[in-house]
């Protein structure tokens, strides 16, 4: 469920007309949704009740410090992947024992920023990256929480770009090792171990891969604290996917999926932690763009589009699926033409959809990219010096910008021209 619908022959977000958002800030941009932010986060906290636990939410899905903000006044943690990511999480007022560190690539220095400013727990990747997080740990006077990732060789059945728990992949340890590197752990003075992690993938749509990964970590954990390892807390990772198109084949609920991990894990008396992202931010969010032109090609019409895969880069990269719809209710019974709907950078990949039923479309006309509010703006760049596009947080009847178009000039003022050129 989302909050964007059509009210009197008009898009709303909730009670804003898109419209009224594309005329004030221009386009394209991205709209996201207060109200169904909150629903989501709630979704999933609700459906761990009963059990104790902390929803970090994944922040590389969406990381605008408004939507942070709007989370953390729910009571959500944070799952960040760089010192970027962990600045933004303070910036937005989010303490550090509510932020959890993952990544298979810390560097010295992120791991000094989080002990300084303070950490949840550190996910930790390989034994490499435990001996330096000990060093920098003893360096600093201090003791580092950890649990360490484990790898458990379950086929996420998702994209293979977004697969992470395979034996393949680069993400955590094997857990066919887990019990020698935890007792390596053990032997360090710099780190405290305090529980186990472990994530399979992104864009999950069925609820048993995860029974297969959390069944092993069940096993792992008897299996440690009979090696006299003192395993707290279980950072079960995200991954649980959104419906992008409006087929019956919807995704588990949170509901279903934290019945499975009760029903799995429940019984080990653990601290439950769930690392959403794109359940949370995917469907709260549109991108809006211009039809520029309406092209007719050879065997095939095009609507070029002011929004490009540079603002939305799914498609290109992913060869992802995002409902378009004009903001502008079409009739009912209106005629569908086929489109490929394209974007005006200079590559064939700038293609949004191929061959895309749409209701008559016209020069000048708004669309909307449904679920785009996972992996769009963040993914985002300005290739073709194109500046990158505004956010804007809908709460009720207001809106807001919370991120701006950056004109040319501090575009291109950014570089340094040498002294002797």
């Amino acid at each position: 469920m989302d909050h964007f619908l059509y009210r009197d022959g008009a898009l709303y977000a909730e009670d804003v007309p898109i419209a009224e958002i594309a005329a004030g800030v221009g386009t394209p941009f991205y709209v996201y949704s207060t109200a169904t932010l909150t629903r989501h986060f709630r979704l999933f906290d609700e459906a761990l009740d009963g059990v104790p636990h902390l929803v970090c939410y994944a922040m590389k899905a969406a990381s605008n410090q408004a939507i942070l903000k709007t989370l953390a006044g729910l009571g959500a943690g944070m799952d960040v992947v760089s010192g970027g990511e962990y600045a933004r999480a303070v910036a937005a007022g989010v303490p550090g024992d509510r932020i959890v560190f993952s990544g298979v690539g810390k560097t010295r220095d992120e791991m000094r920023q989080a002990l300084t400013g303070g950490i949840r727990q550190f996910n930790v990747e390989s034994e490499p990256e435990m001996a330096a997080l000990n060093e920098v740990a003893q360096e600093l006077g201090t003791v580092a929480p950890i649990t360490v990732r484990v790898n458990p060789d379950v086929d996420a059945k998702t994209h293979a770009k977004i697969a992470t728990g395979k034996s393949e992949n680069k993400f955590g340890i094997p857990i066919a090792r887990a019990r020698d590197v935890y007792a390596h752990a053990a032997t360090l003075p710099g780190l405290k171990v305090i529980g186990i992690d472990v994530h399979i993938g992104s864009q999950l749509t069925e609820l048993e891969p995860f029974r297969l990964a959390y069944e092993k970590v069940g096993e792992l954990t008897e299996q440690l604290r009979a090696d006299g390892h003192d395993i707290q807390r279980l950072d079960l990772g995200g991954g649980l996917g959104i419906p992008y198109t409006r087929s019956n084949d919807a995704p588990p609920l949170p509901t279903e999926y934290g019945a499975l991990i009760k029903d799995t894990l429940g019984h080990l008396g653990c601290e439950i932690e769930i690392e959403p992202g794109r359940l949370v931010a995917g469907n709260a969010g549109l991108m809006v763009s211009k039809v520029i032109y309406v092209k007719s090609g050879e065997d095939r019409e095009f609507l070029i589009l002011d929004g490009a895969m540079n603002d939305l880069i799914r498609p290109a990269m992913y060869e992802a699926h995002h409902d378009i719809i004009p903001v502008i209710e079409p009739e009912a019974g209106a005629e569908q033409t086929p489109y490929d709907i394209v974007g005006p950078v200079c590559e064939s990949g700038d293609t949004f959809a191929k061959g895309r039923m749409m209701p008559p479309v016209n020069t000048g006309d708004l669309v909307a990219f449904r679920s785009a509010g996972a992996y769009g703006a963040v993914m985002a760049s300005e290739y073709n010096t194109r500046p990158l596009i505004p956010e804007v947080l809908v709460h009720g009847h207001q809106f807001a910008v919370i991120r701006s178009r950056p004109s040319f000039d501090e575009m291109i003022n950014r570089d340094t021209i040498p002294e002797w050129l």
